[in-house]
């Protein structure tokens, strides 16, 4: 960028960043005072305009920087992003305006580069060897779908400076541009026919590409979309295994039953997930409750708890009978079943409020799942989700993993890479699970540094 930009070059508000919408201010009071006092007959149709046309603007601004966010083969720079340059540029969609000096400054008024004689000349030649460069394959694909409405926002060809901080940082205009996120939906919904890249990530020679199915979290629950969203699963298993893909990290017994012989390995990341539950459990810990439902992680965890001579507590009886016909006879006095005895380390999934009203003062809740437990009680100390710090040879990472903090990753997308890096061979899905300790020690190896520490 120009450190001596000439003029005509900057807006005379741009230092006011944010702010620069108080100009509109005057207008605004104008408008209100003229409406109160001789009603909206009297409406000036220039103040009218304004809004509607600053709104257009911004939504064809942003059309724009999602087309060229949108991940295809034909990338024009494919140098790695970070979170700074997103800090630096929330609004750039054009490779050569950041990679080159003097060249296309203004991009959406050639005029200026014609008069500041900053046009490119590569842009042609350019353009045409991009349009060459081959499909790459990638080591591992991640596949994943959007969660609710303002999750599209968090998507990488969404709003950049959005995407770029965790989930829980609502913004003060999300529910100004909810219509955009309510026909990204419809859109999706209607024509959405198969998995898309949103984003490619390089650790080493290793590539990795994320891949989202274009439904939402409520649509899982309706029995008629069921068919639907199984058909774009195996769509985006079959597409990845043609293309070479080495490991699919997402839940998928049924279709290794179906394609026994998929040469993509498909990844739960169970392992790894368990593997960080038990390192966050407190040092010297003798007892915890499990609580909520039992999933896959969560019942890997009591078995490795019990293993370890830790007294496991339950006060649910079915799963409690469950989990207690799955332990080794040797360690099943390490399980009992309690209504009354109440240990402050609680884990699980889905634990309500009702349920955390009865935990004492100073209690640890660690979950099991990739869903957050409600923080209610101030007295308590709540987990985040089994997730870890990656190391810097991860690049091209500018976007949070939902609410996970920058730089962050779940424990069971890290699984998927890390069944690439070691070469592992087995499916990682339905009872099938990875030994915790070697999941753990690969993560340690690579440089995946966990969030808490027990």
């Amino acid at each position: 960028m120009a450190t001596r930009p000439g003029p005509l070059t900057q807006w005379p508000w741009q230092w006011m960043g944010n702010f620069k919408y108080l100009v509109l201010a005057p207008a605004v009071l104008h408008t209100a005072h003229r409406v109160a006092t001789k009603g909206w007959a009297d409406l000036d149709p220039a103040y009218a305009t304004m809004l509607p046309a600053l709104l257009l603007r911004m939504i064809h601004n942003q059309i724009w920087i999602s087309l060229s966010r949108y991940q295809t083969k034909n990338l024009i720079v494919d140098r790695s992003i970070d979170f700074e340059q997103v800090d630096r540029e929330r609004s750039w969609f054009h490779s050569l305006h950041h990679t080159q000096f003097r060249t296309n400054y203004s991009l959406f008024m050639p005029f200026y580069d014609y008069m500041y004689n900053t046009m490119d000349k590569s842009s042609d030649e350019l353009y045409e060897r991009s349009l060459k460069v081959k499909e790459e394959t990638p080591d591992v694909v991640h596949l994943t779908h959007m969660t609710t409405l303002q999750s599209t926002y968090h998507l990488r060809i969404g709003i950049a400076s959005i995407a770029s901080k965790p989930s829980d940082n609502s913004v003060w205009y999300s529910w100004i541009i909810w219509p955009v996120a309510w026909l990204s939906m419809v859109l999706a919904w209607v024509y959405g026919s198969s998995a898309f890249v949103i984003e490619r990530l390089q650790m080493k020679k290793f590539k990795m590409q994320t891949w989202a199915i274009p439904r939402y979290n409520f649509q899982y629950g309706l029995n008629w979309e069921r068919e639907s969203i199984n058909s774009l699963i195996e769509k985006a298993i079959l597409d990845a295994d043609e293309k070479g893909a080495k490991q699919l990290n997402r839940n998928g017994e049924l279709f290794t039953q179906k394609y026994p012989k998929l040469r993509v390995r498909l990844v739960d990341g169970s392992g790894l997930a368990t593997a960080v539950v038990l390192k966050s459990i407190p040092s010297g810990t003798k007892e915890v409750l499990l609580s909520g439902s039992i999933s896959k992680v969560a019942c890997a965890t009591a078995i490795a708890l019990c293993e370890k001579g830790v007294q496991v507590i339950m006060n649910q009886k079915n799963e409690y009978d469950m989990l207690k016909s799955r332990l080794p006879d040797s360690t099943t006095v390490y399980l009992k079943f309690s209504n009354s005895d109440i240990p402050q380390v609680w884990i699980g999934d889905n634990i309500d409020n009702k349920q955390q009203q009865k935990a004492p003062k100073g209690t640890t809740f660690i979950t099991t799942s990739q869903f957050p437990i409600k923080k209610i009680r101030k007295d308590c100390t709540y987990l985040s989700t089994p997730a870890m710090k990656i190391p810097q040879t991860l690049q091209n990472v500018h976007a949070c993993e939902n609410w996970l903090p920058r730089r962050v990753m779940s424990a069971w997308r890290i699984a998927g890479i890390l069944h690439a890096l070691e070469g592992w061979d087995m499916h990682e899905c339905g009872d099938d699970m990875m030994d915790i300790e070697k999941t753990w020690s690969a993560a340690m190896k690579y440089g995946f540094v966990p969030l808490t520490k027990g």
